[in-house]
């Protein structure tokens, strides 16, 4: 990745308040906001618990053709 297009992708990250910057001199030193990520984890941690109960679904529905092929 080109050094313009990582700066366009930090500057964006720290629009949306994810990321904050300090630039000294030349180095700019960036770091993680604590919470701004914790809408993300929450609606991963809901789409985990949704695909894992559809999955032991599926789970079941396997195991029980396995066991009678016939139906």
């Amino acid at each position: 990745m080109a050094l313009p297009s990582f700066m366009e992708h930090l500057k964006k990250l720290e629009n949306a308040g994810m990321i904050s910057s300090d630039k000294d001199g030349r180095v700019r030193t960036c770091a993680l906001v604590p919470g701004a990520f914790a809408p993300a984890r929450d609606w991963l941690a809901a789409q985990k618990h949704l695909w894992e109960a559809r999955l032991d679904r599926f789970d079941a529905f396997v195991t029980q053709l396995a066991k009678d092929p016939n139906e």
